[in-house]
Order: C-alpha cells, then structure tokens, then sequence
C-alpha cells in the first residue's frame, strides 16, 4: 500500500493558460444566501489562480452547504437543541444535525478552494500574495484617462481584493 501524501496543488501559471482560465457564472439553482457568499468569493479565487470553471461546482457546493448552515443556525437561534418526541423521549433537534453536516461539507471545500489558513499554506509560491509592504497614499484625482493619481502625478490601482495597490513608474 502506498503512503499518502500531501493533497497536489495545481500551478497558477497553468490554470491561467488553460481554457479553464474564465471566472465561471453563479449558477442560478443556488439560493440567495448561496449567490451572496459567491459573490464574495469568486472574483478573489479567481483573481488569486485557484478559481477556473473547472472549479464552479465545487464553489458552488461550498456555497450551498454555506446556505444550508446559516439556515440551520438560524433555526437553532429560534428552537431548543434537546425536543421532545411524541413518545416522550429527548431528541436532538433536526436543525443541529443539519448544522453539523453542512458544517462538515464546507471543512471539505474549504480545503479544496484554498480557503482555510492551512490550505493558503499549502498554496505554490507564486499563488500567494508577496509580502512586500503596502504603501498607501491618498487619491487626489481621477485624470481622462480614468487611472487614479496621487499628489506626485503616480498611478495608483484600487486593488479590489485587498485594498490599494501603488503602481509605480508607469508614467
């Protein structure tokens, strides 16, 4: 029997070059909780390398079970974890249970898409962010050619996944 390994991470470079490079749809089955948390994720995996439409039904799995636990969470707010059967007998509540596997069903694609501290970690290098620092400088105008400026006349990009970005000697 062979010894298991670490999980294979696919290389960024070779996700963008493929056909599978796209940022893929929502799909429209997913709930409205379920399209929200997808439009949280998906353009930031996507312009991370770990999301292609390859990738859609995984995401979209992780967004319904996310659907389903906040549901179920919900439920559990409004009802008591212990009821009690016609018979008399404790049980616990539906919604826990519930809880419980959604719970376990997002751990799973969590850790498939890149989206727990440890699997960032098992990312390729260059999957993950540098760690030059930020500098941030403030906007003053937006020329003709719609780039954003700072005092100095430098290009600045408004980096939609982590804030700003200087971009410098494009002048």
């Amino acid at each position: 029997m062979g010894q298991r390994g670490r999980k294979p991470i696919p290389r960024a470079g070779a996700r963008a070059s493929s056909p599978f490079g796209a940022l893929p749809r929502c799909p429209s089955h997913l709930s409205e909780v379920a399209r929200k948390e997808w439009r949280r994720l998906a353009t930031p995996l996507h312009e991370a390398g770990i999301l292609t439409l390859a990738d859609r039904a995984a995401l979209a799995a992780f967004c319904q079970a996310w659907a389903r636990w906040v549901e179920a969470e919900e439920k559990l707010k409004e009802t008591p974890m212990l009821i009690r059967t016609p018979s008399g007998y404790a049980q616990q509540s539906p919604w826990l249970s519930i809880a419980n596997k959604q719970l376990e069903l997002m751990g799973r694609y969590m850790s498939e898409l890149g989206l727990t501290p440890v699997a960032r970690e098992r990312l390729p290098a260059d999957m993950v962010q540098t760690s030059e620092p930020l500098t941030i400088v403030r906007v003053l105008f937006q020329g003709s050619d719609g780039k954003r400026r700072d005092k100095d006349g430098d290009v600045v990009e408004e980096d939609t996944g982590n804030g700003l970005r200087v971009t410098r000697n494009l002048m």
